[in-house]
């Protein structure tokens, strides 16, 4: 298997304005992966950008560039692991490859679902903007060189851009009919929402000064009998075409609150929101009723949101945010540090808690940019009475950094990935450190 370019990648061969790796190191990788075992890869364009350019300047389109690249590594880590490969192959091109043995059909509908993360509303100068992609994909032939791959993807990828009413094309010129792979698993969502197939993980969260279980944050996963483990992603992309994200919102929190009322009551719970969930008007009345069918205490519940949710309607959903902060319920700002960060939120919202994205804590222990970057952030929140939750830490180095800083709270591979109710019964009895 190739190593991951997230650590193994230099820093000459990484894109200056996103940091993920640059053509070479995306030729690399596919010709290692090549040689070693199975691979698949899809390129990523996006027509739109040179009109985002003019109306916004390079500024506001380097600014789109780096939120999609975001999208594209949070995806990528979400539904492939940390084995897969992301890069910018080009001005407007980006490249996702993966090592597993994953079926056409299930790479088919996981462009769909990218395409649909990535053309969600992004914030420029105050205005909603959407960037369309259009993708080719690819499966390698045995042995197959990484510059002749990528050859080929190139070739796939002008002839999707010249038809209008296709987003993907397969580089061999098959491809499932339009809409397919993802119309089915639409049907079959309906019926796994009533077959318990969606389960709720909960990822861990710790007191970063005493290593005490503070609580989780519940994750959904589909169990597919077919394909396996399908992520949140995903699996809320699929929703949301079948007009279904409130059903499975519901679904999640219902499982979520009754698994946590038996909690030691020190413990909290956060949800993650989508825009989906506010656009019906009803979500404070929902959320409500949840909590009081649960028993779950509300000041012991954390809705976890994220700006690109706020992009919807803002106005609607600081009302709603409110409305349930006013019961006791608490708010986080997620992915902070990532895309466009405005402090619009941080003056408007009833926020408890910042949660600085992954990305900024990556290299907190090696770049002292970055680590300034981090102290500013801790430090702001500080001075607005916020909490601080860093996600994806995974060394000590870094935990030790953040301790240093005055964080509060950390989740990672660190001390634990996401775990079924059971196992974080057994966390919850383990002495902190």
């Amino acid at each position: 298997m190739p190593v991951a370019m997230e650590r193994g990648t230099a820093e000459t061969e990484r894109d200056v304005l996103t940091g993920l790796p640059g053509a070479a190191a995306a030729r690399d990788w596919l010709e290692q992966a090549g040689e070693t075992g199975f691979v698949q890869a899809m390129q990523i364009s996006l027509q739109r950008l040179q009109t985002v350019n003019l109306a916004y300047g390079k500024t506001g389109g380097d600014a789109a560039l780096v939120e999609v690249a975001q999208r594209l590594a949070d995806f990528a880590l979400e539904e492939l692991g940390p084995d897969a490969l992301v890069a910018r192959t080009g001005g407007a091109e980006f490249l996702l490859a993966s090592p597993l043995p994953l079926s056409r059909a299930r790479w088919h509908w996981l462009a769909e679902a990218l395409g649909q993360a990535v053309s969600r509303p992004l914030a420029l100068e105050g205005e909603a903007i959407r960037l369309q992609p259009r993708m080719a994909l690819i499966r390698g032939l045995t042995g197959e060189a990484g510059a002749d791959l990528l050859d080929r993807l190139d070739q796939a990828s002008l002839e999707v851009q010249r038809a209008p009413a296709r987003r993907i094309l397969w580089a061999d010129g098959s491809h499932p009919a339009r809409g397919q792979s993802a119309a089915s698993l639409e049907a079959e969502l309906i019926g796994a929402l009533h077959r318990e197939e969606i389960a709720v993980l909960f990822q861990p969260q710790f007191d970063i000064a005493t290593g005490a279980l503070t609580g989780a944050e519940a994750l959904a996963r589909w169990e597919h009998p077919k394909f396996g483990q399908i992520g949140a992603e995903t699996l809320f992309a699929v929703a949301e075409r079948g007009d279904l994200v409130t059903q499975l919102t519901d679904h999640v929190a219902q499982r979520a609150l009754a698994a946590a009322r038996s909690w030691p009551g020190a413990m909290h719970l956060s949800l993650n929101v989508t825009a989906e969930d506010f656009a019906l008007g009803r979500f404070a009345e929902t959320m409500r009723r949840l909590i009081s069918q649960s028993g779950f205490a509300p000041a012991r519940l954390t809705l976890e949101i994220t700006e690109r949710t706020l992009i919807s309607d803002f106005e609607d959903c600081a009302t709603a945010i409110a409305d349930l902060a006013e019961d006791g319920v608490r708010v986080a700002l997620d992915d902070f540090g990532t895309g466009f960060s405005n402090f619009r939120a941080l003056k408007a919202l009833p926020l408890d808690a910042l949660k600085l994205d992954r990305s900024l804590v990556k290299d907190i222990a090696r770049d002292r940019r970055d680590r300034a970057i981090v102290a500013a952030m801790i430090a702001m929140a500080r001075a607005l009475d916020m909490r601080v939750i860093a996600e994806g830490v995974e060394t000590e180095a870094q935990l030790a950094i953040l301790r240093e800083e005055g964080c509060d709270t950390f989740q990672g591979f660190l001390r634990a990935g996401p775990v079924g109710s059971s196992d974080l019964a057994k966390l919850a009895s383990v002495p902190a450190l």
